[in-house]
């Protein structure tokens, strides 16, 4: 095994194949507990390893899953899965003119050989599955198409997928299912987890069909109407603290992307401090309230502008209780610093979690839909007589486009598939945020590019919020919250966990300046060598 250093957080365990990695994955589940571990997103040859770095020591848990011994463990088999296939894939015959063998030879190996989920990731429900016998080993193609339709059954390397929703990719497709592998109107929104066991069968010879994912609708409940929005602005969501712990299901943790602001608006208003509330990007936010509420504004700096009913206008501060009276509206202006304001309000927003969040998460489309102009929203009422915060302050200085942003950064867990000069370049050179950026990630440009060292192609592996991915133009994608859980790409460090809200306040045009606080270092499991002493 070898340890990598990932954050603060959060290690990279690189294993010799596949199956050490499944074997390990198994293991550790097992043991999460008893280790102490938060999570874990296995991949091809890795497993990240993700702990609470206040109450475990990293060198002692280092130490333990080294001594774990992945050759003798028993991979315990889960349940068994049959999904029919229609074989009229685009890439069929391509497949099987580089396997050497007839179309027929190809649809036999893929259903008369059992597969297995190894890990999930891409989108959720993904699921990346193998088979010890059907020897169907295939490069992924050169160009990847635009847009794959759900239910595409597809075959890339060792593994075989379902696509779970309609996304761009580069699989090679043999069919197409009507077994909905992601459903969110199930109990168990995912068909397959790591573990499960998979028949595919040719449609053409069974009588078993399955049906498409339903789109689901979520709404507040619409009897109330207490909040009008008139105006969402670039994109007004709905974010709490997000959804950790569904990396089995192929999710990411969303959630909101200055978790101080929103803290701090909770506790103005009185609420739990992970209770979910608008993340307003960018100002142009308007909205009227239909009975008397308790609101506050934080995060990035805007003019908070309140008209009553009487249509008299006054500038209200931001991180103090607002009361608006029933009829009057409340109005946040372009923001002048930072990207990203808070809006909570008093008894909080009532909207049913969607696998035990109420974020959405933009990239995997998962949780309580962008708000619209035209929709009502309703508020919970008050069960306890909380008190309310009068001291809250902003705990950053809320960066402009015209600023520096210095992000500190540990190196790894790939800085060694780079040259030293590119690792000179990284933490030397500014990088400017471009108007590509997202909550998916900040795409970030530099007047010259990093250069790999190594340029073989790298099997998908775990990655996490504020990870520093370099993909083949060589200029950074920083990894925000509702990135990939898995990439194929090289990530050269991560942002400490500390300058993550930070990261999230960055406008476009501003500059990123990266500071690693220490030197990249590895492990072969020794407690005295590990990267975080």
């Amino acid at each position: 095994m070898r340890f990598l250093p990932v954050n603060l957080s959060t290690f990279m365990i690189e294993l010799q194949s596949l199956e050490e990695t499944m074997a390990l994955t198994d293991l550790l589940r097992n043991m999460s507990q008893q280790l102490a571990i938060e999570e874990i997103i296995p991949a091809a040859r890795t497993v990240l390893v993700r702990f609470n770095p206040l109450t475990t020591e990293v060198n002692s848990l280092v130490s333990k899953i080294s001594q774990l011994d992945v050759a003798t463990a028993d991979l315990k088999l889960g349940q068994l899965v049959t999904i029919p296939v229609h074989y009229n894939g685009e890439d069929l015959g391509d497949v099987a003119q580089y396997l050497g063998i007839y179309v027929k030879e190809v649809i036999e190996r893929h259903t008369e050989n059992e597969y297995q989920v190894a890990f999930c990731g891409f989108a959720p429900g993904f699921a990346y599955m193998v088979s010890q016998h059907a020897q169907l080993n295939v490069p992924r193609r050169s160009s990847p198409r635009i847009r794959i339709p759900a239910g595409s059954v597809a075959l890339a390397g060792e593994f075989s997928s379902v696509y779970p929703q309609a996304s761009p990719g580069g699989w090679q497709l043999i069919g197409i299912t009507e077994t909905a592998v992601w459903d969110l109107q199930r109990t168990e929104p995912a068909l397959l987890k790591p573990g499960y066991r998979v028949n595919y069968v040719d449609a053409a010879k069974t009588k078993v069909t399955h049906s498409l994912p339903r789109t689901p609708i979520f709404d507040s409940n619409t009897a109330a109407k207490d909040l009008t929005i008139i105006a969402t602005g670039l994109q007004t969501l709905l974010q709490d603290f997000g959804r950790k712990g569904q990396s089995e299901l192929g999710i990411s943790e969303s959630g909101a992307m200055d978790k101080s602001a929103l803290r701090a608006a909770n506790r103005i208003v009185g609420n739990a401090i992970d209770e979910a509330a608008l993340e307003i990007t960018q100002g142009g936010f308007k909205a009227q309230a239909n009975k008397s509420l308790l609101v506050a504004v934080t995060g990035a700096s805007c003019e908070v502008e309140i008209t009553t009913a009487d249509n008299i206008k006054y500038i209200a501060s931001q991180y103090q209780p607002i009361h608006l009276a029933q009829g009057d509206t409340i109005r946040l202006g372009k923001a002048s610093a930072g990207v990203r304001s808070y809006l909570a309000i008093r008894g909080g927003i009532d909207v049913a979690p969607i696998l035990g969040s109420r974020s959405f998460d933009t990239l995997a489309q998962v949780g309580p839909s962008p708000l619209v102009n035209g929709q009502t929203l309703a508020v919970k009422s008050v069960q306890l007589q909380t008190a309310l915060a009068l001291n809250e302050t902003p705990s950053l200085a809320y960066p402009t486009a015209d600023d520096v942003v210095t992000l500190d950064i540990i190196l790894g867990p790939r800085t060694d598939w780079f040259t030293s000069q590119a690792i000179q370049v990284l933490t030397s050179q500014l990088w400017q945020v471009t108007a590509d950026s997202n909550r998916i990630g900040l795409r970030l440009l530099g007047d010259t590019a990093i250069e790999r060292e190594k340029h073989q192609e790298l099997p998908s592996e775990g990655t996490c919020i504020g990870a520093i991915q370099i993909p083949a133009n060589g200029q950074p994608v920083l990894f925000l919250n509702d990135h990939p859980l898995t990439g194929g790409y090289p990530v050269i460090g991560a942002v400490c966990e500390y300058h993550l809200d930070l990261a999230g306040q960055i406008p476009v045009n501003a500059k990123i300046q990266f500071n690693p606080i220490r030197a990249f270092k590895e492990s072969e499991g020794s407690r005295d060598a590990y990267a975080y002493n």
